[in-house]
Order: C-alpha cells, then sequence, then structure tokens
C-alpha cells in the first residue's frame, strides 16, 4: 500500500487531520497528543513544534511529533512500509536527537538512523505506559496531599532537578527546572501536588499533557531517605482518583522497567500495562 508523508508546523492542523487515528490508542499515544495539545493552549512553550502524518487510503496511518531539542516521539505503526516513508522524511527534513515510541517503531528508526550516519544508536531506556480505569485504595501511609503553592517554588526546582538526574538517560537534553517549576506552578498545561507529613514535603507527583478523555501523571518523586513508607503510592492514588472526579475517564503514566518497585507500585492502585516505548539517543558526530 502505498504511502505519503506530510508535514506540519501548526498543532491545531495537525491534530485536525491525526486525532481520530491518535484517541483510537489515547493510552498508547497519550505523550504525542498531549505535547501537540500544549502547542494548541500554550504555544511559547514549544515555539519550534514539528509534526509528521503518514497517510495510505485515504486515512491516517502513522504520525510522529518532536518538540525541539528533545526527542522524536512515534506513533503506534502497523505496517513498516509506512514506518519507512515516515523515517526517510523524517531524517531528511529533522535532526532528532533520539526517538521514544513503541519498540518496532523506535527500533527501526534507530536502525534506519544508524545506517544513514554510521554511529550506533543507543538504546538508553526500556519503560512501559499504564492506564488507570479506577482506583484500588492502597494501604493508607501518614500524612495528606495538596497542590504545590508558590511557597514549594525552591522544593519544586530542587526535586525536579534531582528527578531529572535519576531518572534520565545520560545525554538527554537539560531542562531548566527553575523554569520548569514556573510553569507547574502558573498551571501552565501541568498541576504538581505533594504529600506532606508532619508539616514536612514527603514527596511530589505532577499532572499534565491532557488529552481529550485523560491525563499523563508524572513525574513522581520521593527523596531516597523518604522512600519506603508509601508517600508516593499514596500520593499518586489519591491524585489519579482526583483527575478521575474532576472528569477524566482514565489516566496514564510511564515506568521504567528497570524500576521494579515503582511497577509494582502503580500496579497495586489499578494501574493495568498497555504497551512498551524504548527510547533512543542519536549521538552526535565526534568533533574534528
Amino acid at each position: 500500500m502505498e504511502s505519503t508523508v506530510q508535514r506540519w508546523s501548526s498543532a491545531e492542523a495537525f491534530l485536525g487531520v491525526a486525532r481520530e487515528f491518535l484517541v483510537a490508542h489515547e493510552a498508547e499515544h497519550c505523550l504525542m497528543i498531549g505535547l501537540a495539545m500544549t502547542v494548541v493552549d500554550h504555544p511559547e512553550i514549544y515555539p519550534d513544534a514539528r509534526m509528521w502524518t503518514v497517510h495510505a487510503a485515504g486515512r491516517v496511518v502513522a504520525a510522529a511529533l518532536r518538540t525541539p531539542p528533545h526527542n522524536l516521539v512515534l506513533s503506534r505503526i502497523a505496517d513498516a512500509r509506512h514506518l519507512a516513508a515516515l523515517t526517510e522524511d523524517v531524517l531528511v527534513s529533522d535532526d532528532p536527537p533520539g526517538a521514544i515510541g513503541p519498540v518496532d517503531a523506535t527500533r527501526a528508526v534507530a536502525a534506519a538512523w544508524t545506517a544513514r550516519t554510521g554511529r550506533a544508536a543507543l538504546r538508553t531506556m526500556q519503560e512501559r505506559i499504564f492506564r488507570l480505569d479506577r482506583v484500588i485504595a492502597p494501604r493508607v501511609a501518614p500524612g495528606r496531599w495538596r497542590e504545590a503553592g508558590e511557597a514549594d517554588r525552591g522544593l519544586l526546582a530542587a526535586w525536579l532537578a534531582a528527578f531529572a538526574v535519576e531518572a534520565n538517560p545520560v545525554g538527554m537534553p537539560q531542562t531548566d527546572t527553575a523554569e520548569l517549576a514556573d510553569r507547574y506552578l502558573r498551571r501552565l498545561g501541568r498541576v504538581m501536588y505533594l504529600w506532606e507529613h508532619d508539616g514536612e514535603v514527603v514527596s511530589l507527583a505532577g499532572a499534565g499533557g491532557a488529552t481529550p478523555r485523560g491525563i499523563r501523571i508524572g513525574p513522581v518523586y520521593t527523596p531516597p531517605d523518604r522512600r519506603g513508607h508509601g508517600y508516593a503510592g499514596n500520593l499518586v492514588a489519591a491524585v489519579s482518583a482526583h483527575q478521575l472526579a474532576t472528569g477524566r475517564d482514565f489516566c496514564f503514566l510511564f515506568t521504567d522497567l528497570a524500576n521494579p518497585i515503582s511497577n509494582r507500585i502503580y500496579q497495586a492502585i489499578g494501574y493495568v500495562a498497555v504497551i512498551d516505548v524504548d527510547m533512543y539517543l542519536f549521538p552526535a558526530a565526534p568533533a574534528a
């Protein structure tokens, strides 16, 4: 089946064409949809967003999105021929630092990038997307949850930086965590929640990247010396329940498959595995 690739610089136009394809598998595409909707609502956050759709037999069969300097995000792609067309166009028109998406899609894009550049692409993380429709109450941990406020700005910036060091692969673009904390406090497409025990903040969990029917939970971070008390599980359960109560049909989150503890905790409160995704880094050419 012959396919054609269309490039987009307008998130509104991209979603107008790709929405039906993306929301048919909303959990699998939660990152792409959330980013595209953020570009629509807050274009200043990602002023150079780039999007692609692949068309065959009059319908969209694949999609990709990138918000420089971040990785290429890939959709589900059922037919390798469509993936080849998309990969060729992306690698000609863009220079992504890496890719994230379903295992087969990212592996194929990484192989094509290696064939094109002669450099080895590096798989830096294996993740799993989970979806929750109903919260299973966890064993109660001491404390309570609340939304982060202005007085928490310094803590948010510091803990987001610590989370980035711990969770993000080497070679990922660095984020200005002070700016990111400000976005959470201003509720620019996301909001941050905290678990507090005896007047001390002991865990955080964000919510953002809204899709038509859901929202993505993360990041989730507890300092090492406060782990093992159930704070994160209780906070994620509370935040997820809150999102469902305010009109979401489901919540999503990404887990690192190398962390069996977090995978077990999230499944215990009702998150169900949907799809595995890989992240690849495309190393820059050595300096001359």
